[in-house]
């Protein structure tokens, strides 16, 4: 037979869903949803009914019943099926406890595809249980950090199931997970920091984590029971089952380990699964279906008490940068000279993100706070950078890999993050994080051995050897986190706003602006006259010849096309004469009610986009000074996109309101829409560029120039915050006059 390579993708491919037998610990029985006869049964149920299993089988539920007797007469299954129908649920039912020849068991029901689920598992926990959860969550949540939570959620297991190891294994960026947390015997060694390959937990495994939250394995020693049925090549699908049986690469893996008894806890976090509570057992041990559930409940108020606390930590991280940026704004305003701004007073642009060094080239000069490289080799960073990026941001974590004189400086600079102030002129900022030289711990050889099986097949065996083995990682700093690129677009947003209100400390900045705005000039006449009529003559002529009896289907669907290009075309011309308009016209400052405005707009934009069903809340709107004809246009466009891109939200909501900070009115424009690619946050506000996400959605790439050239004229400032699928706020800060 033809032997094939393997790697460690094969094992995602075991149906461990329909593994054809359960754990012999419990029976089970499968009922037709439509029959209510029975469809599939556990061979080992007649070692608890007294009676043959296969005799069972394509019987009313009835003949089952009559073998469970309890002291309540009245007791039928049929009518707890019948409630949890009726329910939509058997969350409230199961366990149903009853006796099964002197003996107390367990009832659990649960759906599969074509069946009923009947788990009966035995009773041994002697005890209340509720009081203990209680206590227990009450002193894990005392952690004040995150590891504090992990390392309190893995004593509390321990003292509720009293297994030899408990461990929190959390799932990294690339699928393998970690050690975080332990909680073990004193003559365990332990696992802590340790790390496992991701083919440990296949991807079908992390789905199934994902719906059944506990997962016990009694004993690895102990044959399944085979499931039986009389339906031909139709297996049992037990994904909601919690005495399926293991996979068995799993429970060789589990021996391997010298593991008798697994049991595991799934943290969900934001929908995904942040990791495990792995418990292991050195000897077989049954865990009594209450105890896995007030195990289950320590593990949802844990994936909590995880989203609320990273949430937290988060907030922490994110509102010091944006306290730095305010205060750097505040010494932009304050300074005459930008560096001297932002490097010079006790809180610096350094503080924008975690970085150890930064450096800033402007006006020909270079800067740096920290630790950084040598002058020159900054200024060839700095060269390789604006000669290779097209973007206005760029980092990396592993920048030797990629701009190979970087090796000679990877213990300072092993990560960068920049971003560009002018390209022309190669005016940037650099910010630097160091080399973090590390070992990874694998709990034995990442690489699992391709093995040679009874048929001659190559095929993955669990791996055999446990020992540590350590993998060295260097030329890798700390990853730049997405608050602190987040940090970083607000900084270059401030700074560039700072020059452009400086214009007469840049060079050459009015004759480029001047000569800008000849050009659009000449552009607006040439579409204006040029342009404009002949475009009309078109869409005359089509609308004509639509009205042509003798033009057959296919000449009215190309002349519609026509139509629809020059009314886009049209729309788009009246756009730019808009821009255009602004950069010409002068200021008219008057007081604007923003309030009475605001409610004329949303007339005009509700009926325009038809939104009756999107929800406008209004907040605090004070009066600004401004030219009422721009503000008017800034908040049609704001408010217009705002509705456009959050009309497909289930509930799509629009919110403005205002706050008064210092010497500002700042507006805010908030919706919950589609969001913008952190990739395109430097190009919302360039002429002509629309997202990927918005193809589908009418524009002309316009608006929110016009926006930010009008309040550019105010003397103001225009800036964003969006998050992919969540949703954007844009803000606009007038002066407080």
């Amino acid at each position: 037979m033809t032997k094939f390579s393997v790697d460690l993708t094969n094992c995602d491919h075991e149906p461990i869903h329909i593994p054809g037998k359960i754990q012999s610990h419990g029976f089970l029985v499968a009922v037709d949803k439509n029959s209510t006869t029975i469809a599939y049964i556990s061979e080992n149920t007649g070692d608890f009914l007294k009676k043959e299993a296969k005799s069972l089988l394509n019987k009313p539920l009835a003949e089952l019943n009559d073998l469970i007797k309890q002291q309540d007469s009245a007791f039928n299954i049929e009518d707890l099926l019948k409630l949890g129908i009726i329910r939509k649920s058997f969350d409230a039912i199961s366990p149903h406890p009853l006796e099964i020849n002197g003996k107390p068991f367990y009832l659990i029901i649960s759906s599969s595809t074509n069946d009923w689920l009947l788990e009966f598992e035995p009773v041994t926990l002697q005890f209340d249980i509720q009081s203990s959860i209680g206590r227990s969550a009450s002193s894990m949540l005392q952690g004040k950090n995150i590891f504090a939570l992990l390392k309190g959620a893995a004593k509390e297991v321990k003292r509720l199931i009293n297994y030899d190891r408990i461990m929190v294994y959390k799932f990294l960026e690339d699928g393998h997970g970690e050690v975080v947390a332990e909680e073990k015997e004193a003559d365990l060694e332990s696992f802590f920091g340790l790390h496992y390959p991701a083919s440990d937990i296949p991807k079908q495994a992390r789905e199934l984590y994902k719906l059944n939250l506990t997962r016990l394995i009694a004993d690895v020693s102990i044959a399944d029971s085979k499931i039986i049925t009389f339906k031909e090549n139709e297996s049992l699908d037990l994904t909601n089952g919690g005495l399926r049986a293991v996979s068995p690469i799993h429970i060789q893996y589990l021996k391997n380990m010298g593991v008798h008894s697994s049991f595991s806890i799934s943290l969900i976090s934001h929908g995904e699964l942040w990791g495990l509570i792995a418990c292991h057992n050195y000897s077989p041990k049954f865990i009594d279906y209450k105890a896995r559930e007030g195990a289950k409940l320590i593990g949802q108020i844990l994936s909590s008490a995880l989203e609320y606390r990273q949430e937290e930590e988060d907030a922490k991280i994110i509102e010091q940068f944006k306290s730095t940026a305010n205060i750097l704004s505040e010494h932009l305003n304050r300074d005459k000279y930008l560096i001297e701004a932002i490097t010079t007073h006790k809180r610096t642009i350094l503080d924008a993100t975690k970085a150890t060094g930064v450096a800033i080239i402007f006006e020909k000069e270079l800067r740096a706070i920290g630790n950084v490289p040598l002058e020159e080799d900054i200024r060839e960073l700095a060269e390789w950078l604006k000669i290779t990026n097209d973007e206005s941001i760029y980092y990396t974590h592993r920048l030797s890999e990629i701009f190979s004189p970087a090796k000679k400086y990877k213990a300072i600079a092993s990560g960068i993050l920049s971003c560009v102030i002018n390209k022309e002129m190669g005016e940037m900022i650099i910010w630097f994080k160091p080399e973090m030289i590390s070992n990874v711990n694998w709990a034995g050889n990442p690489d699992k051995p391709v093995v040679s099986s009874e048929n001659g097949l190559m095929s993955l065996s669990p791996r055999k050897s446990f020992e540590i083995w350590s993998e060295v990682v260097n030329n890798t700093s700390e990853k730049w986190m997405a608050e602190e690129i987040t940090s970083v677009l607000r900084i270059r947003e401030i700074i560039i706003s700072d020059i452009n209100k400086k214009a007469n400390e840049i060079r050459l900045l009015n004759e480029k602006l001047q000569a800008a705005y000849e050009e659009l000039d000449t552009f607006s006449y040439t579409i204006s006259h040029d342009l404009r009529t002949p475009l009309t003559s078109i869409k005359t002529y089509a609308e004509l010849m639509l009205k042509n009896k003798s033009i057959d289907e296919g000449g009215k669907k190309m002349l519609s096309r026509i139509l629809v290009g020059a009314d886009k075309m049209n729309l788009l011309i009246k756009e730019i004469l808009n821009l255009a308009r602004v950069g010409r016209s002068e200021i008219n400052f008057e007081t604007v009610n923003v309030e009475l405005l605001l409610k004329e707009i949303k007339n005009e934009i509700w009926s325009a986009y038809k939104a009756d069903h999107v929800t406008l809340t209004l907040g605090q709107l004070p009066n600004i000074k401004g030219d009422k004809t721009m503000i008017t246009q800034v908040f049609t466009n704001l408010i217009g996109n705002a509705v456009k891109y959050s009309s497909a939200a289930s509930k799509p909501e629009v919110e403005v309101s205002a706050y008064i900070d210092g010497g500002e009115i700042i507006y805010s424009v908030k919706d919950n829409g589609i969001g913008i690619d952190n990739r395109y946050y430097d190009r919302v506000f360039e002429l002509f560029k629309r997202m990927d996400n918005v193809k589908d959605i009418e524009g002309s790439g316009v608006g929110l120039a016009i926006v930010k050239r009008i309040i550019e004229k105010h003397h103001g400032r225009v800036w964003f915050e969006s998050k992919l699928n969540v949703g954007s706020t844009f803000f606009v800060a007038f002066k407080n006059r």
